[in-house]
């Protein structure tokens, strides 16, 4: 044999089924699933704007005023309104979903969906209390 010879057998080719662009439209469930996933790309741009905004607080006063200032005009309210929508679903959808993620089991039994989720509602809570009365005090 040549070694120089290209391959020339056949391999099977897959077969793709054609699916159109838009075929999570079609079914509610797929929706729900791309929409979620397309809401990380808020979650994204809030914790851009988090640096952005620690980066300001560091370089002093008159960067965080300009910072603020930049935050105040109409383009970034709507942008923080929109993500704000869309965090909050990515939030819920996983509160929601980490039963079926996260089986805890006490002994040989399984921990009820309904107390895991309600768990992670109830720190989310807790948490959102503990911040709010932080930056509420004085």
């Amino acid at each position: 044999m040549n070694s120089m010879a290209p391959e020339t057998f056949n391999r099977p080719k897959m077969y793709r089924r054609p699916m159109p662009l838009l075929w999570w439209l079609q079914n509610r469930a797929y929706f729900r699933f791309v929409v979620r996933e397309l809401t990380s790309i808020f979650v994204g741009i809030f914790a851009v704007l988090t640096i952005w905004q620690a980066r300001a607080l560091a370089e002093g006063p008159d960067a965080y005023a300009s910072f603020m200032d930049r935050l105040s005009t109409p383009g970034f309210v709507i942008l923080n309104g929109v993500s704000l929508a869309f965090v909050l679903y990515h939030a819920i959808t996983w509160f929601n979903l980490a039963p079926t993620a996260i089986v805890v089991r006490v002994g040989e039994t399984r921990v009820p969906d309904w107390i895991i989720a309600g768990a992670n509602y109830a720190a989310c809570v807790a948490l959102s209390a503990a911040v709010a009365w932080i930056l509420l005090r004085g």
